[in-house]
């Protein structure tokens, strides 16, 4: 005698070698030995246990489940009886085994209610489900559709409006991304290699941009509809006559310096800070810009500001203007030692925004060490901020003469094209404003400090920079304290700190009390956000240096040794690791060969060919 039983899920058949109450041994049908429980057993045949199977498929497949639906009874019923009432008669083993099979195979017909018995579906359970297997069925032909266009090199319109958020931020639910990956599993290409492959990468930069607005900027980098900035209040006007020194491209000019005599001899330094804080209300729209947008992000060609132009605008040291600010007044003795400090609140007068390429022609250091005579806007207030910067530098303890050259690079794009400028670190003009933003940063962050005032400092030791609401040392700049508060056109954590500031100017109650847990989540947004900022100028700028690579046709660059297999690309803010590198010494000057370039992926393979001499450079940039 066979059986026909269930064993997980599936239906089998077997001869039966032994029997007991509640269990069989049977021979299966591949000719193995099986223990089942009696439980599991449907029923019993005599008929060749190799043609039962086939002739019971095939007599289920024949048997029409809305036609089985329709007369099968509303309350739940056994398979035995549904079966006598389907074939209008005792049903044979076969006709039994096929409809049990049938409703098993049925779910969304007939819920399984215990061993053999079923009930079946309600009608709008069972319509729903009809329609969810059909309209899965459609999608499937469109996911197939779309396939069929990817792996033929074309890209499907409604993939190509999805292509970047498919890139960078999949939704792995969408048919879309379901047809992109499938193409890219069946074609065995990366996504992105797929996307370059049918036209979807026409600029890698946008491709990129892409990625940096999903994650920082998910709702567009426009600013939409927001209250103006308010009119500042009345306010003192200043003595002094101001000048900035920027690049040609700065639009938030955030600082300006001036320099007055002092009767007693002394001179009296003017660090004199953008004030947008002062018509920027608390809870008003450009506040919550602010803290949504945390700062600007710069990249080669382009930025996207904190501050929409207009509010920029209005609050930037422009030339010609007197612009609200916040100044600290340095009193300063010959021997350039500050003995004395005021804060104010007022207005200068911005009497020039000076650039730098123009002023480096005249202010250099070959001309302040041989003064050739020509004269220029601000001359003698400059020759003598120079010399003041150097002693604040020396004050530091930072003060090198002897320190290998820095330099700093200017990557400029302009359709398409890239240029790459090399400018020697710590030129009079860098010095110059660097020193008295240091100033200016640590001595504020020493009054809010000894006025019991939170604020966002820069902390740096132990090599490790990081964000904190209390003061302590940096010692990267060799300051007991630096609270940034010199940008606050242009980041987040100055624009904070100058609401703290006007505070302490005012004997007011700050916005931030110590402890608030606001100032806390501020900083902790701010922090990385502003890292993330940089990461993504950093991913721009190593991708338009391998631009410049191709661009130039550099096949046979030069390079310093950092450490290791870390080298600096001669002439280029490139830094990359060329394995397989012969024990070489730091500073080392390296021939290599360019094997190739990937601006797709932003890859660069170099082999060494040989080493050159040895350079004296300062090799890694100061964190600060």
């Amino acid at each position: 005698m066979n059986v026909f039983y269930e064993e997980s899920g599936n239906f089998k058949v077997g001869s039966i070698v032994s029997r007991s109450d509640a269990s069989l041994q049977v021979d299966t049908q591949h000719g193995k030995r099986a223990k089942l429980k009696s439980a599991n057993v449907f029923l019993e045949f005599s008929s060749p246990l190799a043609d039962f199977l086939p002739a019971t498929e095939k007599l289920a497949a024949d048997i029409d489940l809305d036609f089985l639906w329709e007369c099968s009874p509303d309350d739940e019923f056994g398979y035995q009886d549904l079966a006598a009432d389907y074939f209008g008669h005792e049903p044979s083993a076969v006709e039994a085994a096929a409809l049990i099979s049938r409703l098993h195979g049925a779910p969304m017909y007939f819920y399984k209610k215990g061993k053999g018995r079923y009930k079946k579906a309600p009608q709008d359970a069972l319509q729903a489900a009809l329609a969810g297997i059909e309209r899965k069925k459609r999608e499937q032909e469109q996911i197939d559709g779309w396939v069929g266009e990817l792996k033929a090199g074309s890209l499907p319109e409604a993939i190509r409006s999805q292509l970047m958020q498919l890139l960078w931020k999949p939704d792995k639910n969408t048919l879309e991304f379901k047809a992109f990956d499938q193409a890219s599993r069946e074609l065995n290409l990366p996504p992105l290699r797929l996307a370059d492959k049918v036209g979807g990468i026409p600029s890698v930069p946008d491709y990129l941009m892409a990625g940096f607005q999903m994650e920082f900027f998910p709702r567009g980098v426009g600013f939409g509809k927001y209250a103006p900035p308010s009119e500042p209040p009345e306010l003192p006007v200043s003595s002094a006559r101001a000048f900035s020194i920027d690049d040609a491209n700065t639009t938030e000019i955030d600082d300006a310096l001036s320099v007055e005599d002092l009767p007693n001899g002394n001179k009296r330094v003017g660090i004199h800070i953008a004030a947008p804080t002062l018509g920027v209300p608390l809870d008003s729209d450009i506040e919550k810009m602010v803290l949504s947008r945390l700062s600007t992000a710069y990249f080669p060609g382009d930025k996207i500001t904190m501050l929409p132009d207009d509010v920029v605008q209005a609050f930037t040291l422009q030339e010609g203007r007197d612009c609200p600010a916040f100044s600290l007044y340095v009193e300063v003795t010959p021997e350039f030692e500050p003995i004395a400090f005021e804060n104010r609140i007022e207005k200068v007068h911005i009497g020039a925004n000076l650039r730098h390429a123009e002023l480096e022609q005249v202010f250099n250091e070959e001309t302040l060490a041989n003064d050739p005579g020509v004269d220029y806007p601000f001359k003698r207030e400059l020759v003598w901020l120079w010399q003041f910067a150097e002693a604040l530098e020396k004050r530091r303890g930072k003060y090198d003469p002897t320190r290998p050259v820095q330099h700093d690079y200017n990557i400029d794009v302009a359709d398409g094209i890239v240029s790459i400028t090399i400018r020697k670190r710590g030129a009079p003009m860098d010095k110059l404003v660097s020193e008295l933003m240091i100033l200016a940063n640590s001595e504020w962050g020493r009054m809010l400090a000894e006025a019991d005032i939170p604020a966002m400092y820069r902390a740096q030791s132990m090599g490790k920079v990081r964000m904190t609401t209390r003061p302590e040392p940096h010692m990267g700049l060799g300051v007991a304290q630096y609270a940034w508060s010199t940008s606050p056109l242009r980041r987040a954590s100055d624009f904070i700190n100058q609401r703290q500031l006007a505070s302490m100017i005012r004997g007011e109650k700050p916005q931030f009390a110590q402890g608030d847990a606001m100032l806390f989540a501020i900083l902790r947004d701010f922090d990385a956000t502003y890292g993330g900022y940089l990461s993504f100028q950093d991913k721009m700028e190593y991708y338009w240096c391998l631009k410049y690579l191709q661009q130039e046709n550099i096949t046979e660059p030069t390079a310093a040794v950092i450490k290791e297999d870390l080298v600096r690309i001669d002439g280029l803010p490139l830094r990359l690791r060329i394995p397989g590198l012969p024990e070489l010494a730091r500073g080392d000057r390296i021939q290599l060969s360019v094997v190739k370039v990937d601006l797709l992926t932003q890859e660069v393979e170099l082999r060494y060919i040989g080493r050159l001499d040895h350079v004296e450079e300062d090799l890694e940039d100061e964190e600060g």
